[in-house]
């Protein structure tokens, strides 16, 4: 399984690349996402796939059981997730301003503001 996702990952960076070094707003967004996806998957990965050991400690218990999940990791992806969610929120808020001014989205279009 964590081959499978490692390769979901690698095929996420390699789309978000792709798409960033297109010429449009647009698809430079879609990559920015898709990127940062990929780096949410990649620290999900990295700190190991436990299947039915929630992170959390019984009842009258002091210390986790043997196998348990790495809550550390999740904390940080739904850190991750709500920021990316704000930059995306942003980001998508800039590129609606940028065209209606311009009427483009094409990134060698934008390079000069003498119009």
């Amino acid at each position: 399984m964590t081959i499978v996702l490692a390769v979901v990952v690698g095929i996420l960076f390699a789309c978000g690349l792709y798409l960033m070094m297109r010429r449009t707003l647009v698809k430079l967004l879609l990559g920015l996402a898709l990127i940062g996806n990929a780096a949410n998957l990649m620290i999900f990965v990295s700190a190991g796939l436990t299947r039915g050991a929630p992170p959390l400690i019984g009842a009258g218990e002091t210390a986790p059981p043997k196998t348990y999940a790495d809550p550390l990791a999740q904390a940080l992806i739904l850190t991750a997730i709500v920021i990316g969610f704000g930059v995306l929120a942003f980001t998508l808020a800039l590129v609606r301003r940028t065209y209606q001014v311009t009427k483009t989205d094409d990134l060698n279009e934008l390079t000069t503001t003498d119009r």
